[in-house]
């Protein structure tokens, strides 16, 4: 290039400063670069030899660290809890702290359970309730196991012959009697009926004799000896022995009991007088339709004139 005046005097000390200038920028980044290629190498050399330092041991504590630091926060949370709403509205909802949840309870399944002592009844009417005898039944059990011997047969009724009993005779032996429930009442004898007609009708009768009782009538009432009911008995009052041997209201002398039933329902006062008033009524009935009214009638019935 050709020289100019520029190149003169100020201009070459310019060029000159621009160059030096130049030189130093060069120099500066190539020792950046000599720099940072040496910060490089040494960050290389360092993390080769701190890899090498680095154990499993040491990662495995740090992960245990942060596991606690996690349930730590996570248990902070559930205490306390404070959420807030959008800033418009500038509202804190706070959340206390959770009650703890009711633990469900197991299914009660006690299992086969033993009967119990006490035994109900069916409804509140049926009476009061009963109570086992949990020993007695414990006994009988222990008793059932024994095995006895089996009952023998019942021997055959025999007669006074020796021979066995007909089906006919065995009726007739089973309705002799009440059975056990009624104490085995015999039935009286055909030849005892008669007699006993008397005595059995008196007790039919006893509604006539008191008139402030009243009895429910009998179905073979006015039927005679036929109406009699198969089993019935008549007893005596049996004598008590007294300290002194003295009569009481139980203990009658001998010279004021009676033969029969009529004869001691006669004897009594109230029912004398009541028994009159009857067989009073009773012929004034008799009377108008008896002897001597027929002239009395045919008076009647004559004309007053």
């Amino acid at each position: 290039m050709a020289p100019t005046s520029m190149t003169k005097g100020k201009g070459k000390a310019v060029e000159a400063s621009s160059s030096t200038l130049g030189a130093t920028s060069s120099s500066a980044a190539s020792s950046s670069n000599s720099d940072s290629d040496s910060d490089l190498s040494s960050s290389e050399s360092d993390s080769e030899s701190s890899d090498d330092e680095i154990s499993q041991e040491y990662l495995n504590s740090f992960l245990e660290k942060a596991r606690q630091n996690a349930l730590a926060r996570q248990k902070e949370k559930e205490k306390s809890e404070v959420v807030r709403v959008d800033e418009d509205k500038e509202e804190d909802v706070i959340q206390l702290e959770k009650e703890p949840e009711e633990q469900s309870l197991p299914p009660l399944d006690p299992g086969a359970l033993p009967a119990s002592y006490i035994e109900l009844g069916e409804s509140r009417k049926a009476g009061p309730s009963k109570v086992r005898d949990i020993d007695a039944e414990q006994a009988e059990k222990m008793t059932s196991t024994i095995t006895a011997p089996a009952k023998p047969p019942p021997a055959k009724e025999l007669s006074k012959d020796g021979k066995a009993l007909t089906k006919k005779q065995i009726k007739a032996m089973k309705n002799s009697t009440t059975g056990k429930s009624w104490f085995d009442m015999p039935a009286p004898a055909e030849a005892d009926l008669p007699r006993l007609h008397r005595e059995y009708e008196a007790l039919r009768l006893r509604n006539q004799l008191d008139p402030k009782r009243f009895y429910r009538k009998d179905e073979g009432e006015g039927k005679g000896v036929k109406g009699l009911p198969k089993h019935f008995a008549i007893g005596t009052i049996v004598a008590e022995s007294t300290p002194f041997g003295t009569a009481s209201s139980d203990n009658l002398t001998r010279s004021a009991r009676k033969r029969t039933l009529v004869d001691e329902l006669v004897d009594d006062a109230e029912a004398k007088s009541y028994a009159k008033k009857k067989f009073k009524a009773l012929q004034q009935v008799r009377g108008a339709k008896g002897k001597r009214t027929l002239a009395a009638k045919q008076a009647l019935r004559k004309p007053k004139w």
